[in-house]
C-alpha cells in the first residue's frame, strides 16, 4: 500500500502530445519474419532522393520513400548497416505497394468502414501537423537548460526516509504492536502476522522503502520525517486507513539529479505544456457549441474544468 495523494491521471493532452511527437508512424513497415525471395537490390541507396529504386505495375517506389521508411524503423534498428536496412526496405515497401494495389482492384477503399478509417487518418495526420508546427520549436536545448534550472537544480536537495509500519484497525492493538516491540519482538515477523497492509506485510515485513514527504499521506509524513534513525513510534499514528506503528530505517538526502537523467522527462513535460497552449490557441479561435443529446437544445456556456494540479 502506498499513501500517495497525488494527482495520478495525466492530461489528455499531454497523451495526444506524447503519441504525436514521439510515436512512430503506424505506416512504418515493420521486418517481415519470413520475407519471400526478392530481387536482388543495390547495397546502399543513390544519393538522388528521386532516383527510383523499384516500381509495382509501373508505380515507383524511390530513395525518397525508402529514407522515410528508415526514419521511421526503431532507433535499434536504425543501428543496422545500409546493405541491411536498404534492400530490407525496398522489399517491404514493394509488398506494401502490391497489397495498396489489390485493396484498390478490390473496391475496398469504397466500403463504409475503410473510408471512415481512412477519412479518420487523413484528420489525425491534419491535426498532428499542425500540433507539431506549434509544439515542436519549443523544445530546444536552451527551453530544457531554463526547465531544469528552474524545477531541479534551482530547488534545495529534498529529504527522503526508509521506513517500515505495521497498520492495524484499532488503538489498542497498535498499542499492543508497540509493546511487543518494546519487548523484543521482530518488526517485519510481527508485520506479517498481523499488519492489514498486506502488500508490505507478507513479502517486505512492512517496508516501504524510500520516500520523499509529498508521497505519502500527511499524518503518516508528519510522524515519520519527525523520527530518528532506528526510532519506532512511541504512540499510534492514525490515518484514515487505520493505525500505524512505524519504525524510520534510515535518512538521506535525495541528490539533484543531472540534467541528462531527466531530460527524456523534462521533454514529456514540455511537451504537455505547450500541447495545451496550442489546444487553448485553437479553441479560442473558434466558436464551440455543445448541445443536449436528448433534446437537442445548446447547452449553456461553461468553462471546461481544469485538472487538478499535482501535489508538490
Amino acid at each position: 500500500m502506498r499513501f500517495s495523494t497525488k494527482a495520478s491521471a495525466l492530461a489528455a493532452t499531454a497523451l495526444i502530445a506524447s503519441a504525436v511527437l514521439s510515436a512512430p508512424s503506424f505506416a512504418a513497415p515493420a521486418p517481415a519474419a519470413a520475407p519471400a525471395p526478392q530481387a536482388a537490390a543495390p547495397a546502399a541507396p543513390p544519393a538522388d532522393p528521386k532516383a527510383v529504386v523499384a516500381t509495382v505495375n509501373g508505380e515507383k517506389i524511390t530513395v525518397a520513400d525508402v529514407q522515410d521508411a528508415v526514419g521511421n524503423m526503431p532507433d535499434q534498428m536504425r543501428q543496422l548497416p545500409p546493405n541491411v536496412i536498404y534492400p530490407m526496405l525496398i522489399n517491404q515497401l514493394a509488398d506494401q505497394k502490391a497489397i495498396q494495389i489489390a485493396a484498390h482492384k478490390d473496391g475496398l477503399e469504397k466500403s463504409p468502414d475503410v473510408k471512415k478509417a481512412m477519412d479518420a487518418a487523413a484528420t489525425n495526420a491534419l491535426q498532428n501537423a499542425w500540433l507539431s508546427r506549434e509544439v515542436m520549436p519549443h523544445l530546444t536545448d536552451a527551453e530544457v537548460q531554463a526547465y531544469y534550472q528552474q524545477n531541479y537544480a534551482g530547488k534545495p536537495a529534498e529529504q527522503e526516509v526508509h521506513a517500515r509500519h505495521i497498520l492495524v484497525k484499532t488503538e489498542a492493538e497498535a498499542q499492543d504492536v508497540i509493546k511487543k516491540l518494546k519487548a523484543g519482538e521482530d518488526f517485519a515477523k510481527l508485520a506479517a502476522q498481523v499488519s492489514t497492509d498486506t502488500g508490505s506485510a507478507k513479502q517486505n515485513g512492512g517496508d516501504l522503502g524510500w520516500f520523499k514527504k509529498g508521497d505519502m499521506i500527511p499524518a503518516f509524513s508528519d510522524a515519520a520525517f519527525a523520527m530518528k534513525k532506528g526510532e519506532i513510534s512511541s504512540t499510534p499514528v492514525k490515518s484514515q486507513y487505520g493505525f500505524h506503528v512505524i519504525q524510520v530505517l534510515d535518512t538521506r538526502t535525495d541528490p539533484i539529479p543531472s540534467l541528462d537523467s531527466v531530460k527524456g522527462k523534462i521533454r514529456q513535460a514540455l511537451i504537455q505544456k505547450y500541447v495545451r497552449d496550442a489546444v487553448a490557441k485553437a479553441t479560442a479561435g473558434v466558436k464551440i457549441v455543445r448541445f443536449d443529446p436528448t433534446t437537442g437544445k445548446p447547452l449553456p456556456d461553461a468553462a471546461a474544468p481544469a485538472a487538478a494540479p499535482a501535489k508538490k
